[in-house]
C-alpha cells in the first residue's frame, strides 16, 4: 500500500467550541519519523510527545528516537454524538495515514491498526502497543472471512438453500433474437398479478397495446385446475432442465395437470437456418431506459413501420394433460384464454364453441383453443376424467391478434410437430456452445439454461446484424452487457460477442461518447473494456483493424474529458479523474467505479492498437497509465481522511469513500443525508464504491489497500458474504477468486444465486426485493462467476478449478469442459476423482495458437487429504493445485493419496 504524508490541517468545520477538552493517545509499536495531525468539527489545541524523543509544531510532530512512541492529543470544540458532524481526527505518516472518530476511542475496544502498528487509545490507558495487541489477540475473535475460512466450506445449493430467501420469477419465453416476448406467470406462485395464470405479450419490455383493449396493455388470463386454494402445489421446470420450453405440474387432489408452454411461429418452422428476429434499434427503442442521438431517432423511424407490422406472427402454444390418479372418477377444469388480469376485467370478446376462437369484436382472434384435439366446446369447461386416464387441453395465443383466415390456418398446426422443431432449435443452439459437465447437476442446468435466457433476449437479426445485448427490462448497458458478452466468449460464441459488441460501436456518438442509458456515464469505459476482453479471447486484428478509427475515438473522447479535470483545485481529490454517475443515483462525482472503467478501457483498447501495429498505442497507454496514477494518488488520499472501522477479530480498518469529494464512508452518515436506495443503505459504499479499483486493476488484488476494502465491505455490507440489494454489483467475489479464497468465494457463490434466481427455471430477479425480472446481467455475472471458479487467468498463467467445492471431488465425480474459451483461446479440460482407488486425475489441453506458459490444476481431496505421490508437475500444497510449468499445449497430472 503507498502511504501519504498529509500535511494539511482540517479545522473546525461547524458549530461553537465547548469548554470541554478531550484527550486521548497515539501509541506505536515502532514510531514515525514525523507525522501531522488535522481534525474536522473540533480543534487540535494541543500536541505533545509522551513517550520517546522529539517535538512538536502547532499540528506536526517529529521523532528523534526509535522503537516504541506516544503522542498525546488536546481537543476543544470536540462533538463525540452519535450522528453527522461528528469529530475526525487524521493522523498523517509515511508508516501509515488514517482517520477514526473521536467517539469511537474507548477502553475496551481500542482502535488497533496492526497494518501500521498503531494504537488510539483514551488519555488515562497506560498500555503500550504490545500489551494492546495482546489483550485484543487474547479474546480469539475473527472476521467474518476468518469465520468463514474456518468453517466447513459450503458444498452444494443444498447447503445454503433453507437459510436463503426463495424467489419465484416469472418466465420468458420467446424464439431469440425476436423482441416479441412472452411473460408467463402462475396463479399458483406469490408474483401473480391477477387471480388466474396470466400471459402478457411484450416487445421487449415495452407491453403489447391495442385497439381493441382501448390502447392499454394486453394480458390474457387462464387456468387449469380449480383454482387457488391453500396449498402451494405447483412445481415448474425447464425442458431438459435448460431449454426456454417450460414445463409445469398442478396437483389438484386426483387430478395433476401436466402443462407444457413454448414459443414458435406462427406458419413457418423454427430453426437455426431461418433469417429472422428484430432491428437492434427498433427493439433498443421497446426496453427501458435506452437513449438515443437525433441520428439514431431518424434511423428508428425509418425501420421502424416494417417490424411493428410482421407477416408472420409468434405464437404461445400451450398444453396441459390433465390426469386422474385416483380410484374413482375426478373433474378437471380448465378456462380458456381471456383479455384481463381479472374477472371485472370486461373486455369486449367473444367465444366461438365451433371453432375454439376467442375474437375481439373488431373480428381479430386472439386465442384458439382445443379439447382433445376439436375445438373447446365452452370457454370454461368440466370434463369427467376416469381414473388412469387423460384429457388434453390446448391453445395457441399469437404475440398480436390475427385475422379469421390466418386464424383458421393457425388451428391446423400441429403442437406435437411445432415442439419438436423447438426444442431442437434451443437444443442445437447449445450444440453451438462450449460443452460443461459438472458434479452438480444444478450448476451444470444453470450454465445451460443461462446462456439461452442471455440469447432470448439479445435482439437483432439474423444471420449477421447487429445485435443489442440487453439486460432483462433494459437496452443494453455498458457496464451490464459485459458479463453477458464476456460469457458468449468464454462458450465460444464468438460471433455473437462481436455482434453484440457492434451495438456499442454503432450506438456511439460522433465526439465518441458511448451512452445508451438512464444518463449512465460510466458506459464508455466499460464498452471499451469488454471489447479489449473480446480481443484477448479471439485475437481478433481483423475486428481490431476495422474497429480501431472508432476505439481510437472513444479513448480521445476520454481524454479529453479527463483533460476537463487537470484542475490544481483537484490535486489529490479528483485530478485527472472524470466525474459523472454509475447507475441510478444521480451522484455526480469523481467516482472510483467510473475512474476505473475508464482507465481499464483506455488499457485495453492501447492493448488492441499495439497488436495491429497502430501508431496511436504508445501514447494511449501512456494515458492510461498516468490516469491508472492520477487515480491511486486520489485514492490513498481520501482513504486516509475516511475514519477507520471496526473488524470482528478486534483490528480497526481503514476505509475508502465511493467518490474523491467525500471524506468517508456515505454509509457513515458524516453529514446528515437521506440517501436510501434500491433497498438498502448501501448502494454507493458497496455496489458502486471502490472494490471496483480492484476489479478494473488500478490496485492490485493481493495489496494491502485491497485487502482492506476486501475486510471492512465483509463486515459491514455483506450478508452471507453477499452484498444487499443488487448483490452481484459487487466486485468482492472477483477478488475472493483471484486471491484463492475457496471458502469466501463459496458463501458468495452460492448464496447469491440460491436468493436471487428462481429455483425451478433459473431465471434470475434483478433485485433481492423481487424488482425487474429475466435480468440477465445478474445471470451474466453469475454465469462468469462459475468460469471462474472452473478456469481464470492469471498474467500469462492459466488457474483451472481454482475455487471449486471439494465434493465435487468425491469419487467417481467428474468434471468436463470441452470446448470453453479463455484469454489463451480454445481449452479442453477432463478431471475424475478415483480416491476411493487412491488417486485424481486431470488432463488440460490448450488447443489455439496461443498457450499459457503456466498451468495450475486445484484438485482438492474431498477430505482434505494430501498427496503423496504428484506426476505431470509441481505440487502446491497450500493451494492443493498442481502446477505444470513450460506448459506445451497438453499436461496430465494426478495426484496419489
Amino acid at each position: 500500500m503507498k502511504l501519504i504524508f498529509l500535511t494539511f490541517f482540517l479545522a473546525v468545520s461547524v458549530g461553537a467550541f465547548a469548554q470541554k477538552v478531550d484527550e486521548v493517545i497515539l501509541e506505536w509499536k515502532q514510531v514515525p519519523e514525523s507525522g501531522s495531525i488535522g481534525v474536522t468539527h473540533g480543534r487540535l489545541a494541543g500536541l505533545e510527545i509522551a513517550v520517546g524523543k522529539g517535538r512538536t509544531s502547532d499540528s506536526t510532530f517529529r521523532f528523534s528516537s526509535e522503537g516504541r512512541g506516544r503522542v498525546r492529543l488536546l481537543l476543544d470544540g470536540a462533538n463525540t454524538k452519535t450522528g453527522s458532524y461528528s469529530t475526525v481526527v487524521t493522523l498523517g505518516a509515511l508508516t501509515g495515514s488514517f482517520s477514526f472518530f473521536l467517539r469511537d476511542v474507548t477502553s475496551e475496544y481500542p482502535i488497533y491498526i496492526p497494518e501500521f502498528g498503531v494504537v488510539v487509545l483514551k488519555a488515562d490507558d497506560p498500555r503500550s502497543y504490545d500489551a494492546v495487541e495482546q489483550a485484543v489477540l487474547s479474546r480469539k475473535s475473527k472476521t467474518k472471512i476468518q469465520q468463514l475460512t474456518d468453517a466447513p466450506e459450503e458444498t452444494s445449493f443444498a447447503s445454503v438453500e433453507n437459510r436463503t430467501r426463495d424467489m419465484s420469477v416469472p418466465t420468458w419465453l420467446g424464439t431469440s433474437r425476436d423482441f416479441r416476448i412472452f411473460q408467463i406467470t402462475e396463479a399458483l406462485s406469490d408474483l401473480s398479478p391477477g387471480e388466474a395464470n396470466i400471459i402478457s405479450p411484450r416487445r421487449s419490455v415495452s407491453a403489447v397495446t391495442l385497439p381493441e383493449t382501448g390502447d392499454q396493455a394486453v394480458n390474457y388470463l387462464y387456468t387449469v385446475g380449480r383454482g387457488v386454494g391453500v396449498q402451494d402445489n405447483i412445481s415448474r421446470r425447464l425442458e431438459q432442465g435448460s431449454l426456454p420450453l417450460l414445463h409445469s405440474t398442478l396437483t389438484d387432489d386426483d387430478i395433476q395437470y401436466h402443462s407444457t408452454t413454448f414459443v414458435g411461429f406462427e406458419k413457418s418452422a423454427l430453426s437455426l437456418g431461418s433469417q429472422f428476429g428484430t432491428d437492434f434499434l427498433v427493439a433498443d427503442s421497446h426496453s427501458g431506459g435506452h437513449m438515443f442521438t437525433e441520428g439514431q431517432k431518424q434511423l428508428l423511424a425509418e425501420r421502424q413501420e416494417e417490424v411493428l407490422n410482421p407477416a408472420e406472427e409468434t405464437v404461445l402454444y400451450f398444453r396441459s394433460e390433465a390426469v386422474n390418479t385416483g380410484t374413482v372418477p375426478r373433474y378437471a377444469w380448465f378456462k380458456a384464454p381471456r383479455p384481463g388480469t381479472g374477472w371485472h376485467h370486461k373486455k369486449d370478446y367473444t367465444f366461438d364453441a365451433e371453432t375454439g376462437f376467442s375474437t375481439y369484436a373488431s373480428g381479430r382472434v386472439f386465442s384458439i383453443s382445443r379439447l382433445n384435439g376439436q375445438p373447446l366446446q365452452n370457454e370454461e369447461i368440466a370434463v369427467l376424467v376416469a381414473p388412469g386416464e387423460k384429457v388434453v387441453f390446448e391453445f395457441y395465443v399469437p404475440h398480436s391478434p390475427i385475422d379469421k383466415e390466418r386464424a383458421t390456418a393457425l388451428a391446423g398446426q400441429s403442437f406435437d410437430q411445432r415442439y419438436t422443431e423447438t426444442k431442437k432449435f434451443w437444443q442445437d443452439k447449445l450444440a453451438q456452445a462450449a460443452t460443461i459437465k459438472l458434479p452438480e447437476k444444478r450448476i451444470e442446468e444453470m450454465i445451460k439454461a443461462g446462456l439461452l435466457h442471455l440469447d432470448l433476449i439479445t435482439f437483432g437479426n439474423d444471420p449477421n446484424e447487429t445485435l443489442a445485448p440487453n439486460i432483462g427490462v433494459y437496452s443494453p448497458i455498458g457496464t451490464e452487457s459485459s458479463p453477458i458478452i464476456q460469457f458468449y466468449n468464454s462458450m465460444g460464441w464468438q460471433d455473437v460477442a462481436k455482434r453484440s459488441l457492434t451495438y456499442f460501436l454503432d450506438k456511439q456518438h460522433e465526439d465518441g461518447f458511448i451512452q445508451n442509458f438512464g444518463g449512465y456515464m460510466v458506459e464508455t469505459g466499460a464498452a471499451l473494456w469488454t471489447m479489449g476482453e473480446y480481443f484477448r479471447y479471439t485475437n481478433d486484428t481483423e475486428w481490431a483493424r476495422q474497429a480501431s478509427p472508432k476505439l481510437l475515438k472513444s479513448a480521445d473522447y476520454l481524454i479529453e474529458w479527463r483533460n476537463q479535470n487537470k484542475k490544481d483545485e483537484l490535486a489529490g481529490r479528483g485530478y485527472g479523474m472524470i466525474s459523472g454517475k454509475v447507475a441510478d443515483p444521480e451522484d455526480h462525482f469523481h467516482q472510483f467505479m467510473l475512474n476505473g472503467y475508464a482507465y481499464i478501457g483506455m488499457s485495453r483498447v492501447a492493448e488492441v492498437l499495439a497488436a495491429i501495429g497502430h501508431a496511436d498505442a504508445d501514447r494511449i497507454g501512456k494515458e492510461a497509465a498516468a490516469w491508472k496514477a492520477d487515480i491511486r494518488e486520489s485514492f490513498f488520499n481520501v482513504m486516509a481522511l475516511s475514519p477507520v472501522v471496526p473488524l470482528g477479530d478486534g483490528t480497526w480498518c481503514p476505509t475508502a469513500p465511493p467518490w474523491t469529494e467525500a471524506v468517508g464512508l456515505r454509509a457513515l452518515y458524516m453529514k446528515p443525508e437521506a440517501f436510501w436506495s434500491h433497498g438498502t443503505v448501501s448502494v454507493s459504499d458497496a455496489m458502486l464504491g471502490p472494490l471496483y479499483l480492484v476489479f478494473c486493476e488500478v490496485l492490485d488484488a493481493d495489496e494491502p489497500a485491497a485487502k482492506m476494502l476486501l475486510d471492512y465491505n465483509s463486515e459491514l455490507f455483506y450478508q452471507g458474504n453477499a452484498a444487499f440489494s443488487q448483490p452481484y454489483y459487487s466486485r468482492h467475489n472477483w477478488v475472493q477468486a483471484k486471491l484463492g479464497m475457496t471458502k469466501p468465494f463459496l458463501e458468495t457463490y452460492y448464496s447469491t444465486f440460491a436468493a436471487l434466481a428462481d429455483r425451478e427455471t433459473y431465471t434470475f430477479w434483478e433485485h433481492l426485493y423481487k424488482l425487474s425480472p429475466h435480468k440477465t446481467h445478474e445471470e451474466g455475472w453469475f454465469l462468469m462467476e462459475t468460469r471462474w471458479m472452473l478456469y481464470m487467468e492469471d498474467g500469462n498463467a492459466l488457474d483451472i478449478f481454482k475455487t471449486i467445492p471439494r465434493a465435487w471431488m468425491a469419487d467417481g465425480e467428474e468434471l468436463l469442459m470441452d470446448g470453453v474459451w479463455s484469454y489463451f483461446g480454445p481449452l479442453r479440460v477432463e478431471a475424475k476423482s478415483h480416491v476411493e482407488e487412491g488417486y485424481i486425475e486431470a488432463t488440460v489441453e490448450s488447443t489455439g495458437d496461443r498457450k499459457p506458459e503456466t498451468v495450475r490444476v486445484r484438485l482438492p481431496h474431498p477430505a482434505h487429504k494430501t498427496p503423496v505421490q504428484v506426476t505431470g508437475g509441481t505440487y502446491d500444497e497450500k493451494t492443493e493445485s498442481v502446477i505444470v510449468s513450460d506448459f506445451t499445449g497438453k499436461a496430465t497430472v494426478r495426484l496419489t493419496f
